[in-house]
């Protein structure tokens, strides 16, 4: 009989408010489904920087015959200089090992990063190749600055090309597009909150006969403020399914169709589980949480 009047009660508190119910679940859902695209962005972001950053290398240009830097002078690093050279780079404190790329190893490289039909593949020679030394290194989130100035420094070196310059630039437009999702989602997790308090504010305004009634009979606080809370809590149940969907919409039509440019190192589905549950469990937490504040401060019964 309890159970009975409570969900009635509930019905009748969203039918009553029904745009304003409509209002709280569209916008739990764009809520939860930013905040939710955040986590699977910080997500994402995470897993690039552990596979880039274990591939990420300091390239150590070898001076050639004919070459145009003047440090050069135009001649190139003899097989002594080399094996010196080499020893060197590996004694670079932060330095893990020592690759060398011989110019026939560069031209294969380089053929693989070209279409055919490209018009530097066609023209391009294996003599026009620089050899070069591959630090990989100890520790890539590090500071490693001081092994590209040491090895810099080196005779024979032509040039030191740090290649997390390369990839930096892309996770910092990443992290940059992470916060701008987390901070949007915060500004609508608030907007929910705001639209659920007033919700319920209006439904207990217009029940006020009852719920008088209800406490001259004896029956508890918890008892009458149940029905406005399981609204709150049906509301973003619901408003945490759409997010759902449009979670996994993003996971399908965005995330895999960058896998290309990823490396294809996309999220699996159980980051999208994870962040889906992480996303309902907050959007109903908000909405349990608005109900009591606001059944607290202006219902009076």
């Amino acid at each position: 009989m309890r159970a009975n009047f409570i969900f009635s009660e509930v019905w009748i508190g969203l039918r009553r408010n029904l745009t304003m119910t409509l209002a709280v679940v569209l916008t739990v859902a764009v809520g939860m489904a930013m905040l939710g695209v955040g986590l699977l962005i910080n997500a994402q972001v995470s897993m690039m920087k552990d596979f880039w950053y274990d591939k990420v290398e300091v390239s150590v240009f070898l001076c050639h015959k004919n070459t145009a830097i003047p440090k050069c002078g135009g001649k190139g690093v003899s097989d002594a200089q080399l094996t010196a050279l080499k020893g060197k780079l590996q004694a670079i404190t932060g330095v893990a090992e020592v690759i060398y790329e011989d110019q026939p190893t560069a031209y294969k490289n380089f053929r693989a990063t070209l279409a055919d039909d490209d018009v530097l593949s066609q023209t391009a020679k294996v003599e026009d190749m620089p050899t070069s030394f591959r630090l990989k290194l100890a520790d890539p989130d590090s500071n490693y600055q001081p092994i590209v100035e040491a090895a810099r420094a080196q005779a024979g070196v032509a040039s030191v090309k740090d290649q997390r310059e390369i990839v930096g630039s892309l996770f910092d437009m990443l992290d940059k597009l992470r916060s701008a999702a987390l901070i949007v989602a915060g500004t609508l997790v608030v907007a929910a909150a705001l639209l659920i308090g007033n919700t319920v504010r209006l439904s207990a305004f217009n029940r006020r006969r009852e719920t008088g009634i209800m406490r001259l009979v004896g029956a508890s606080n918890i008892y009458i403020q149940l029905p406005f809370v399981m609204e709150g809590v049906i509301a973003g149940l619901i408003g945490g399914v759409v997010a759902a969907v449009m979670l996994i919409l993003s996971k399908v039509f965005l995330f895999d169709g960058l896998a290309g440019y990823l490396a294809n190192k996309t999220l699996g589905w159980d980051s999208v589980a994870e962040s889906i549950t992480y996303t309902m469990a907050i959007g109903v937490l908000i909405c349990v949480l608005a109900s009591f504040i606001t059944l607290r401060r202006y219902l009076r019964v």
